[in-house]
């Protein structure tokens, strides 16, 4: 069966400028999305995934040195679009984000019904009496009770901040979510609940996501395809089922290793060493200091992004 592309980024670069060099936070990244699909961006914390985040909303910061590439949503490439275009007609009306840390992202003085309805208020010109009537709609279906609309998020525990944060997400109704480590400030108990929402607000609203997570257990529970990031790059792209059970690149298969399961027994292994500075990335393949396969190639020469099998692409030179 066809499916049909939402969001295609074609070689996508955001360096920024610092006073110890030049940041290579997303360097040369590509893949697709398509309508209702889910796309787990795994890895390491400082491999770029945020920065990738970041890039999509084009919530940048003053520092940016490069930002260059394609993303071409619904067959307009929108990093033509100026600024004042951009945040009318893609931020938070096609794409919206739910940010790390709900307590972080949420004003403190200013009450949870009226934070989800903002987007409406400023974006839809929709007046305060429509947007809150929508605003406590939405919250009732991301299971918070009418009477917590008006609240303060600090009267509100950390679940249904989060919460909170996703009904905000889709108070446009957008095309595409980004989830940037929504339930990493969680206990068990509640990311399994918000998971189970997630899962279901998919099923119920055709939504597509990017799920930014560094827990690759808990991407099994969303993905349809998955990227693996390393060092500003995707090193590996696939579907979900073919990744999960036969990794190819050397930095995804000592993830997998590293994740618990839940049935059976086994041995947890470790990445040795951490990822590498975005400011002086290895030469060759970025992945090769923490290699157990290394060879001299693998040093000087960067791997070119190769097609092994349908839909699987990997940056690595033992994939060949």
């Amino acid at each position: 069966m066809n499916k049909t592309a939402l969001l295609e980024v074609k070689n996508l670069y955001l360096h920024y400028i610092t006073k110890k060099g030049i940041v290579r936070a997303v360097d040369n990244v590509s893949f697709t999305i398509n309508m209702g699909e889910t796309l787990a961006i795994v890895g390491e914390s400082g491999c770029g995934k945020s920065s990738l985040a970041r890039a999509l909303m084009r919530l940048l910061p003053k520092n940016v040195y490069i930002f260059k590439g394609e993303v071409i949503m619904n067959g307009t490439n929108i990093m033509e679009l100026d600024e004042s275009e951009f945040r009318k007609s893609i931020r938070w009306k096609k794409i919206s984000m739910v940010f790390q840390s709900a307590m972080d992202s949420l004003n403190p003085v200013i009450k949870v019904g009226l934070q989800v309805a903002e987007p409406l208020i400023y974006h839809e010109k929709v007046s305060k009496e429509e947007a809150l009537k929508r605003a406590v709609e939405l919250l009732k279906l991301v299971g918070i009770p009418e009477a917590l609309a008006d609240r303060y998020p600090f009267e509100l525990s950390g679940g249904m901040q989060q919460r909170a944060l996703i009904a905000m997400s889709l108070i446009t109704n957008p095309d595409l979510v980004i989830l940037d480590e929504p339930t990493s400030a969680l206990d068990i108990m509640t990311q399994a609940n918000i998971m189970n929402l997630l899962k279901r607000l998919q099923l119920e609203l055709g939504l597509s996501y990017i799920f930014i997570t560094h827990d690759v257990a808990l991407s099994t529970e969303l993905a349809d395809k998955v990227g693996v990031m390393y060092a500003g790059q995707i090193v590996e792209l696939s579907g979900a089922d073919e990744f999960f059970t036969e990794p190819i690149h050397p930095y995804a298969r000592m993830l997998m290793a590293s994740a618990p399961t839940l049935r059976g027994e086994k041995k947890l292994a470790f990445i040795p060493g951490a990822p590498p500075s975005l400011i002086n990335p290895p030469s060759g393949c970025r992945f090769n200091p923490r290699c157990p396969y290394v060879t001299d190639k693998c040093r000087v020469e960067e791997p070119p992004e190769i097609e092994v099998d349908s839909g699987h692409y990997v940056k690595c030179w033992i994939s060949y």
